[in-house]
């Protein structure tokens, strides 16, 4: 695999997955959406039976790339569209993964980098970790991770995040759900890997077929969520309200909302 924003390493059956942009907090850029999918195909065909997720340096995954946030702003509505799908089939590919996945988040997990925090088969973090779905901080919408979040924590919970957008840490993550697990930083990465181990000694066939079973019945009411949530991103793009939140976080300053 040529990947330039990701290291994996598989070794004894397990694939560790490093999101590997340590200098821009792990920020999601569209080379590292296409470096993921390339990444979770050839391990979901690869003897690997778990694969964990992290991030290298202090940040599991700060949210959408700066530079890529620029360039939102006067896309086409078709340009916004498969944007859209791009990171709905990415989420999907996480959720959905022949194999046990796990999540080791060993600092910020924001909007985007929350989702793919969590929606791993299970979710360890250290007690720094911090957690968000920020959008609607900067006028766009958190749509595709609602339709994870809902199945999550149920809808009183997911209001409460979605609508305030705002950071939480790892206790309270824990107490709603979306996580398993808190772990301190220099026992992160080997709890992960004990966890990993755990699910080997089980049959790879029965797991898989376990995988399967839990997902298969909400997979197309799921599909049917993610479909209206491209639609529902690839609009707001269209927004004065999301240009102005885009602008206004680039250029750190106090959003002047219009409403339209």
């Amino acid at each position: 695999m040529n990947l330039k924003t990701i290291t994996v390493n598989e070794n004894e059956g397990i694939a560790l997955l490093t999101l590997n942009r340590p200098d821009k907090r792990n920020a999601i850029s569209y080379e590292l959406i296409a470096d993921l999918q390339q990444a979770l195909d050839a391990i979901s065909h690869s003897q690997s039976q778990v694969l964990i997720i992290t991030g290298a340096g202090k940040a599991f995954c700060s949210g959408m790339d700066l530079e890529n946030l620029k360039s939102l702003i006067g896309r086409t509505q078709e340009q916004n569209l498969e944007d859209s799908r791009t990171m709905a089939r990415l989420f999907r590919s996480i959720y959905a993964f022949p194999k046990p996945t796990i999540a080791a988040v060993n600092g910020a997990a924001i909007a985007g980098g929350t989702g793919i925090a969590t929606i791993c088969d299970f979710t360890l973090a250290t007690p720094e970790a911090k957690f968000g779905y920020t959008e609607v901080r900067i006028g766009f919408v958190p749509a595709i991770v609602s339709n994870f979040l809902l199945r999550q924590v149920g809808e009183k919970h997911a209001r409460d995040l979605l609508l305030t957008g705002r950071i939480f840490d790892a206790a309270e993550a824990l107490r709603l759900g979306l996580l398993n697990e808190i772990v301190e930083p220099g026992n992160l990465l080997p709890r992960a890997y004990e966890l990993a181990h755990t699910l080997i000694e089980n049959s790879p066939a029965s797991v898989r077929s376990t995988k399967q079973l839990l997902s298969h019945a909400l997979l197309d009411e799921l599909d049917r969520g993610l479909e209206n949530a491209v639609a529902e991103n690839a609009r707001i793009r269209q927004t004065h309200d999301f240009q102005e939140g885009i602008s206004s976080f680039l250029e750190k300053r106090k959003p002047k909302w219009s409403g339209h």
